[in-house]
């Protein structure tokens, strides 16, 4: 899905070793319908040459900062115009400190102070950089300017050292820009979200499990830490990256992530039941492997707690937001939900075709007692930020 058409991203690399990941941010953005302007320093040239970033990105790469072919033959004031969005990726300990202390000396650097466009910083550098504090304090200033900072990611670096440092990943670079907007509604609110599946083991090997992949939880995840909230996250088996900001908790089972709900769960907190929590689970669990054997097997199956119910009974949430996903008779299923299990909303999904499951698209519909509301098929990352606003304006508007 093209959720970039239209937008004008410059995109500002400079010198660090990562600077080879731009080639990877350019496809992605044009790929997600974005138009790219690259503008390099002189030393990310030392890295990657500007005719690799030009065949990527269809445009010359601009580096001079008075050009005779730009606007008035002022290169920054011309880009400064055009952008919608101003990304450095890779950013470096060099380029943090020019823009705290509002240098411009080159095309990137005079460009980020003419530019009204937001602006993200990701930086790229030496974890023993990254901690100095002068980079923390550069940190700290454009950040105080309202300029947007994404990672360090944690790993191995190209020096040999392990630790903080690397450039953030590109599918967080693109979920912080699909995540740009999201207004403070919950700030200081306690979020507890679940996400992903649950697995029933039958033995050490086998379990009993369900096609979730985690992606709607850990997306209202972020967008609920965008949306100022203290959040936490519990989680049944997924590979998905931690959110930044949230506290994520890692559970197996139904019966785990029960324990782990009801021990978080705080008075006046808002509770987002994303997860696909299984709805039963083995009776007999067995310690080592069932062997094969030439005989049909049968198992007996347990009901597992309802988790959304407990929630809903301990009067600890302000608010209680169930999922509903089904693959018939969605809006009456999810109306009996809402009524039955009495939850303040119920967001129903599609899933029948494949739908929804492990996809980067969903479309939804969010039913109260009152209202009912529709989004149309959309990457979850914005569903997810469409949906958080959504929730706080209903409780704002309850109040």
């Amino acid at each position: 899905m093209q959720d970039f058409n239209d937008k004008k991203i410059v995109l500002g690399v400079t010198g660090s070793i990562a600077a080879y990941k731009a080639a990877f941010l350019i496809r992605t953005l044009k790929t997600l319908g974005a138009e790219v302007q690259v503008v390099m320093t002189a030393n990310a040239t030392a890295f990657i040459t500007p005719l690799t970033l030009q065949a990527l990105s269809g445009k010359p790469v601009r580096m001079a900062a008075f050009d005779a072919s730009a606007e008035q033959g002022m290169s920054h004031i011309e880009l400064a115009r055009w952008a919608d969005y101003f990304i450095i990726a890779p950013a470096s300990a060099n380029i943090l400190a020019k823009f705290a202390q509002g240098l411009a000396d080159d095309l990137l650097t005079t460009l980020y102070l003419a530019t009204k466009a937001p602006v993200w910083l990701c930086p790229a550098m030496n974890k023993n950089m990254w901690h100095h504090p002068a980079t923390q304090r550069n940190c700290a200033l454009l950040q105080a300017q309202d300029t947007f900072i994404i990672g360090p990611d944690t790993g191995l670096q190209a020096c040999g050292d392990d630790g903080e440092g690397r450039l953030a990943d590109i599918d967080t670079i693109i979920d912080a820009l699909r995540m740009h907007g999201v207004a403070k509604l919950l700030l200081g609110k306690a979020v507890l979200i679940t996400a992903g599946p649950t697995h029933e083991a039958l033995d050490p090997i086998r379990f009993l499990a369900n096609k979730s992949s985690g992606k709607m939880g850990f997306a209202l995840a972020k967008a609920a830490v965008a949306a100022g909230a203290k959040v936490t996250l519990i989680t049944g088996p997924v590979t998905l990256t931690k959110p930044v900001g949230a506290t994520t908790i890692c559970v197996n089972s139904a019966q785990e992530m029960h324990q782990a709900v009801m021990a978080h769960l705080t008075q006046g907190s808002i509770f987002i039941g994303a997860a696909a929590v299984a709805d039963y689970r083995f009776k007999q669990s067995h310690a080592q492997k069932i062997k094969k054997s030439a005989k049909d097997l049968s198992f007996e199956l347990a009901l597992n707690d309802d988790i959304i119910t407990q929630v809903v009974q301990s009067n600890l949430a302000q608010f209680v937001v169930g999922f509903a996903a089904e693959t018939n008779h969605l809006k009456q299923y999810a109306q009996q939900k809402l009524h039955n299990k009495k939850l303040d909303m119920v967001i129903a999904n599609d899933v029948s075709h494949m739908r929804a499951f492990n996809q980067e698209d969903n479309q939804v519909i969010a039913f109260t007692k009152h209202t009912e509301q529709t989004w149309p098929l959309m990457h979850k990352v914005r569903l997810a930020k469409e949906l958080i606003n959504y929730i706080a304006h209903t409780i704002h508007s309850s109040n």
